[in-house]
């Protein structure tokens, strides 16, 4: 028997701003597993900011997604048939079909995940790849140090206020936040940044100078984030370079930071780096960060959408800001 279910294909490439249009949803149907393959039922699937450059047609860390075909991302679901000796009927998969309300994996593709340790969600966020995102950009790119002052852009949103709060347990002296609205700055200070403060309320460099010098910063968002952050940094200071995601829908890139002389004169590293690239760090990220979110020492708090119908508009409002830590969307409620 064949499994009727849904799809997220991408119709057109975005230019720009993607748009509803860019999208189409498609039903099909699923064939029962073959030998070695699982049918999951997707409960929560993740929209994240690296998918938008998966919509261009460049070359990159990872190929673009397909003209109508799935659109593909992190997703956790109940195994509901299987021909794996791997898997039984209801265990809790992690694996990267989402987008879909089902999918058939090999059994190499799923991972299956403990729900007495956390919710079946926090594998998409505090323990998936947003926080191992956080630890390797603290601890391999940015080599914290305890005392450091560490400043984090995005600070909000899933990578930000996981790696806040990392920094703080790695012995950070202060620990510096940004963010895009006064609700999102009291929020930050709630869950242990030392101080905060709203990028939209004046510019950047003015309110980070009060913070200044800053030892470690971690970039989510690139633009005048990362231009204020060189011009306070402390010398021998190093910068993680995460994302950018203040350019990711402008059809012309933006003017780069004007102080890149600063690199030289302060001696700072700098260092991008892709998360993926350090898969070795997943057993002592989960050995370090598992217990401190079954003891609640780390908050991890999420927007969630209901419905595939609405995967897009979370997708949307995850690139206007709409969020406050991880945005998901949950699939069977």
């Amino acid at each position: 028997m064949s499994t009727p279910t849904r799809q997220i294909h991408l119709a057109s490439r975005p230019d720009g701003w993607p748009t509803p249009e860019n999208f189409r949803t498609v039903e099909t149907e699923l064939p029962d597993p073959a030998p070695g393959q699982l049918l999951v039922r997707n409960s929560v699937m993740s929209v994240d900011p690296y998918m938008r450059g998966r919509m261009n047609d460049v070359r990159s860390y990872v190929p673009p997604f397909a003209l109508d075909a799935p659109l593909d991302g992190g997703a956790v679901g109940e195994v509901v048939a299987t021909s794996s000796d791997r898997f039984a009927v209801g265990d809790v998969v992690l694996h990267q079909q989402g987008w879909r309300e089902h999918a058939l994996l090999e059994e190499k593709e799923g991972r299956k995940v403990d729900t007495d340790l956390a919710p079946a969600s926090a594998y998409l966020g505090v323990l998936g790849m947003p926080g191992l995102t956080a630890y390797v950009g603290l601890t391999r790119i940015a080599r914290m140090k305890e005392g450091d002052t560490v400043f984090v852009s995005g600070a909000a949103g899933a990578v930000g206020s996981i790696a806040g709060q990392l920094a703080k347990h790695l012995g950070a002296g202060k620990v510096v936040g940004s963010a895009g609205s006064p609700e999102k700055v009291a929020w930050l200070r709630e869950i242990g940044y030392d101080a905060a403060f709203d990028y939209k309320a004046a510019p950047v460099a003015r309110q980070l100078k009060e913070h200044g010098p800053i030892d470690v910063y971690f970039d989510n968002v690139g633009g005048d984030h990362l231009e204020a952050a060189i011009l306070h940094m402390a010398d021998f200071g190093r910068i993680a370079c995460c994302g950018a995601i203040s350019s990711y829908n402008e059809s012309t890139p933006p003017p780069g930071p004007r102080n890149l002389m600063m690199l030289v004169s302060k001696r700072l590293q700098v260092q991008g780096f892709i998360v993926m690239d350090h898969a070795d760090a997943s057993e002592e990220f989960y050995r370090t960060v598992g217990p401190l979110v079954a003891e609640d020492r780390i908050v991890h708090q999420e927007t969630v959408v209901d419905g595939l119908d609405h995967a897009v508009e979370a997708f949307l409002d995850l690139h206007r800001g709409a969020n406050t830590g991880k945005m998901l969307v949950r699939l069977d409620g």
